[in-house]
């Protein structure tokens, strides 16, 4: 009797963690992402056999054994790591919290307390949205984290940006989805399925988001056509 071939593992690409968008040498625009949420949802993708890629910005977590770590700073710096590894991935995970901003010119030297100052901003790339332009077979799911709308604004994005499946996360005085504390989060599918999950921690959150994006795999891509 020939033995069952084993199924080749899945080429996971995630992002975790801020970016820092420097002003001078020193000081710089950010958010208060942990990291938590992607480190978790790597190790558990490391566990399960898959091979696994983890790009994030500075955190305080360790990285978790038997990922490919890449770190990164800036925006930039994270759009061209993902432009590199995404070709040669299955599925990117979009955990990272990227900083919508960025100086338009940032300080050579640290900038002295003078007088008021004005600054200057400018957007970063959109990153999951180009990737997800340009996507081919791959799968691409995203996170968000709204105050408001935020079933409503996640579709809106998802979307608009051509995901698979996006994760959406809100943030009120009553709930912050930061750090290691147990959250309330939704998964939606590019066909508007909405799966709600209350009070999970980031663990079990990994577990679900895993399961949903094996099951995702299974599908037909959203941007394939169906044969006649």
């Amino acid at each position: 009797m020939k033995a069952l071939k084993q199924p080749k593992p899945l080429k996971v690409l995630i992002t975790a963690g801020p970016t820092r968008e420097m002003l001078d040498p020193v000081r710089f625009l950010s958010n208060v992402s942990t990291g938590e949420m992607g480190y978790a949802f790597a190790r558990h993708c490391a566990q399960a056999g898959q091979s696994v890629t983890l790009v994030s910005g500075p955190t305080a977590l360790k990285p978790p054994r038997g990922v490919n770590f890449v770190p990164i700073v800036s925006a930039a710096e994270l759009k061209k790591v993902c432009e590199k590894k995404f070709p040669s991935h299955d599925v990117l995970v979009m955990v990272a919290a990227v900083c919508d901003f960025t100086p338009a010119q940032a300080g050579r030297h640290k900038i002295r307390r003078t007088k008021t100052k004005k600054l200057v901003l400018q957007q970063t790339p959109d990153i999951v949205a180009g990737l997800g332009r340009n996507k081919a077979h791959r799968k691409v799911i995203g996170f968000c984290l709204e105050t408001e709308n935020w079933i409503l604004n996640a579709k809106a994005k998802l979307a608009r940006k051509n995901l698979d499946g996006i994760v959406a996360n809100y943030y009120t005085a009553k709930h912050s989805p930061f750090g290691a504390r147990k959250i309330n989060t939704a998964f939606i599918s590019a066909d508007g399925r909405v799966r709600r999950l209350r009070n999970q921690s980031k663990k079990q959150i990994s577990s679900a988001l895993y399961s949903w994006i094996i099951s995702l795999e299974k599908k037909p891509f959203r941007n394939e056509k169906k044969p006649l």
